[in-house]
């Protein structure tokens, strides 16, 4: 069986999408959510647009844009994972969670952080002047987004690789502090994709909305010819060939035309065609490739409760990972109840037993189990065996059918076989909640003879 690589992909909720949006990031990731080995998870970043923006309307506005915008560009919600950040508690939660192993060293050296930093001291300000803790801890809200979910990959561009290092250091030490030989977090890696562009705006710079340098996506087709129209050219006439590989037009054709097409107005601009041509040109592709999902973008804006509803089943559908996995990773730190989750179940001793489960790792030089019962709750931790074919001995006698020899040792207890023990309980709150879970035990191996 194939495992599937896990995928997230979020795009912060603070303006208008722009052609720099579609081509960078909504466009390859709606195409990589198409492999049947992805299980892509696609988000609205609005909790981290509360970081750049204090302007509720926008915020707000934003959301039902880019939400329109991935569905307009063909994601198919029914094959990935589509859901609002704000819309999943445990992602706060754990950013708390992650926020209490993550070093002050490590977010010191965040470059959003440090840049403000630098530009404070350039202009004589206090250092922190204008820096918030949501940009200071920027970095742990993005780890949490990705650990929740345990993403092997996360397409990032360049300025954005530290950010997902950052999320891999704060995962390590979480693992190593709390997992006891479980790792909880997948390491993710950061995926650069050489092929994506990185388009100019009018003025030549990397189009960003806060060059005020953008073409929105789905703006009016008479908008986006005037946009095109105020593009930075040179100065060369008609007829004068035209150096391609320096125009920051024919970059933004080459972004949305096949190689066929990019090789023919390569070869034009070459042979002397018109800058004003060739904005004619490079509008007509955009309109001819825009044409369709604009309208259905406009369509989805009139309808906002039909976008919440989808966003909502998307929400749905992340919590049943997120929920679970959360529950183990407060259990893990020891946020636990008071009364031991490990119970007797009422509806017989088969169906508790079904869920109950063997676990084997390696811890140094050494191999182990664990049994987890139904709830995840862990029930025994083995002694060190020399090798792997030694604990599955000691797991098939303990699935056995033979009588458990079980020591109480306080709050604990222990399993023995042939003299020896063989693994260890963990402690528990009081004798009242180790007897529970020594009856527990009987009731998740008894199935396991059957």
């Amino acid at each position: 069986m194939t495992t599937r690589t896990r995928i997230l992909t979020g795009i912060t909720t603070t303006g208008t999408p722009h052609l720099g949006n579609y081509a960078g990031a909504i466009r390859p990731a709606i195409l990589a959510s198409r492999d049947s080995n992805a299980d892509s998870f696609y988000f609205l970043a609005d909790y981290h647009a509360l970081i750049k923006c204090d302007d509720p309307l926008r915020i707000q506005r934003s959301r039902l844009e880019i939400a329109a915008t991935w569905l307009a560009g063909g994601l198919d919600v029914d094959r990935v994972t589509f859901y609002r950040q704000s819309d999943i508690p445990e992602i706060p939660e754990l950013t708390w969670l992650l926020t209490c192993v993550a070093a002050k060293g490590l977010l010191n050296r965040a470059h959003a952080y440090k840049a403000s930093v630098d530009k404070n001291v350039e202009t004589g300000e206090d250092p922190d002047a204008g820096i918030t803790m949501g940009l200071y801890s920027y970095p742990v809200l993005m780890a949490a987004d990705i650990l929740m979910f345990n993403a092997h990959k996360v397409p990032v561009g360049r300025d954005q690789i530290q950010h997902v290092e950052m999320a891999r250091d704060i995962g390590q030490r979480f693992n190593h502090l709390f997992g006891q030989g479980q790792e909880f977090f997948v390491m993710p890696e950061a995926l650069i994709e050489e092929s994506v562009a990185t388009l100019p705006g009018l003025d030549g710079r990397k189009m960003s909305k806060s060059y005020d340098n953008t073409i929105p996506l789905f703006t009016s087709a008479k908008d986006m010819k005037d946009a095109i129209s105020r593009i930075v050219t040179d100065s060369r006439a008609p007829g004068e060939a035209k150096d391609p590989d320096n125009s920051h037009l024919f970059t933004l054709y080459q972004a949305f035309a096949t190689t066929e097409q990019a090789a023919g107005f390569r070869d034009e601009l070459l042979g002397g065609l018109g800058w004003g041509e060739a904005k004619n040109r490079l509008f007509q592709l955009l309109d001819a490739e825009l044409g369709e999902k604009r309208e259905r973008y406009h369509e989805l804006i009139s309808r906002p409760a039909d976008l919440e509803d989808i966003l909502q089943a998307g929400a749905q559908k992340a919590r049943k990972v997120a929920t679970p996995f959360l529950a183990q990773l407060r259990e893990a730190v020891g946020l636990r109840s008071f009364v031991s989750q490990v119970q007797v179940a009422e509806t017989g001793k088969k169906k508790a037993a079904k869920a109950a489960r063997f676990v084997s790792f390696r811890e140094d030089d050494s191999f182990r189990f664990r049994l987890l019962a139904a709830d995840g709750e862990q029930l025994l931790l083995s002694r060190n065996f020399a090798d792997g074919k030694a604990a599955g001995v000691v797991t098939k006698q303990l699935q056995s059918g033979q009588d458990l020899d079980i020591r109480s040792e306080a709050r604990a207890f222990s399993v023995w076989l042939d003299g020896a023990c063989v693994a260890d309980s963990p402690e528990f709150a009081d004798e009242a909640a180790r007897d529970a879970a020594i009856e527990a035990l009987r009731v998740a191996l008894t199935p396991l003879q059957d």
